[in-house]
């Protein structure tokens, strides 16, 4: 449409142009000049349009490109966000497993720590009765009476003052209590759980009599609750509490059987063990677990009148 004004244009100056040199004479030369230069503008006025032409298509060519392009990104970053949220939900679902394993490696460490002060106890008893015996052979040398045997069995009890079962002597070529416990703890924290049960109940038949040994229950109790078996795992937990009072395994061992009565379905109950950890151990590791649990499950901490 364009083209065509021009050529209108064009032609009506052409036409003006020749009814003025018929109106008025003009020189033939610069008649002929003027109608070159027509020629000239009007030729170069449909290539400006051509050119003009042209580069609209380009122009659109191109925006047709970046709009594929932006299409193509708005796919992706939908796509990566999908991905993203997912990887978020499987985070939010493996946080429970994975604080479960932190857990119990810190209590390992912890474990460890006590085992370590518990056979520095030992090594000062038999700094003590060494010196004992000296002092004795010394005062036989030198002709005094020796203090008259005692008679009768004491229950042994732990360094923490709870009276403990007597254990069974262990038959010949059995594990120690060390070698027993730390393979036991080892098998724990692998996930070899039948393996470490059959330890750590080995260690209890014939090392009840240690300092160690409410470790060993705990230890127990954990193994069930990995293995879904919630019923052995709360009376596992209710042993320590009940046979271990002074132990540092209460928390832990009351925490998990709160957490273990909330997976039989005993809401109930197993809230008033977690309200009951953070009454009997505020500003633990237990008691921050406790009070989370209690906001995923949407119950106060504290029990309302």
């Amino acid at each position: 449409m364009r083209i065509r004004h021009i050529a209108i244009f064009s032609a009506a100056v052409l036409a003006g142009a020749l009814a003025g040199s018929l109106v008025g004479p003009r020189p033939a030369e610069a008649v002929a000049r003027e109608l070159i230069e027509l020629q000239r503008d009007v030729t170069s006025l449909l290539q400006g349009q051509k050119d003009l032409s042209t580069q609209v298509t380009q122009d659109n060519t191109v925006m047709k490109t970046l709009i594929g392009q932006s299409g193509d990104n708005v796919n992706k970053l939908t796509a990566t966000m999908g991905s993203l949220q997912k990887s978020v939900q499987d985070v939010q679902a493996n946080s429970g497993a994975r604080l479960d394993t932190m857990s119990t490696q810190v209590q390992g460490l912890s474990d460890n720590l006590e085992e370590i002060k518990s056979r520095l106890g030992k090594l000062n008893q038999q700094l003590v009765d060494l010196q004992n015996t000296v002092q004795s052979l010394d005062a036989k040398i030198s002709g005094a009476g020796a203090p008259a045997p005692a008679t009768g069995l004491a229950t042994p009890t732990s360094s923490t003052g709870t009276t403990k079962p007597i254990s069974s002597a262990p038959p010949a070529g059995a594990p120690s209590a060390d070698t027993l416990y730390s393979n036991g703890l080892r098998d724990i924290t692998t996930g070899k759980y039948d393996l470490a049960r059959s330890e750590f109940e080995d260690y209890l038949k014939f090392y009840a009599d240690t300092d160690l040994a409410s470790n060993a229950q705990f230890y127990l109790g954990e193994i069930f609750y990995k293995q879904k078996q919630y019923v052995d795992a709360v009376a596992a937990y209710d042993r320590v509490l009940t046979n271990y009072p002074k132990s540092f395994k209460l928390g832990p061992a009351r925490l998990r059987k709160g957490m273990a009565l909330i997976e039989l379905g005993q809401k109930t109950a197993g809230v008033r063990e977690l309200r009951d950890v953070i009454k009997r151990f505020p500003g633990s590791d237990e008691d921050r677990l406790a009070r989370a649990k209690l906001k995923e499950l949407g119950v106060a901490v504290t029990a309302t009148r």
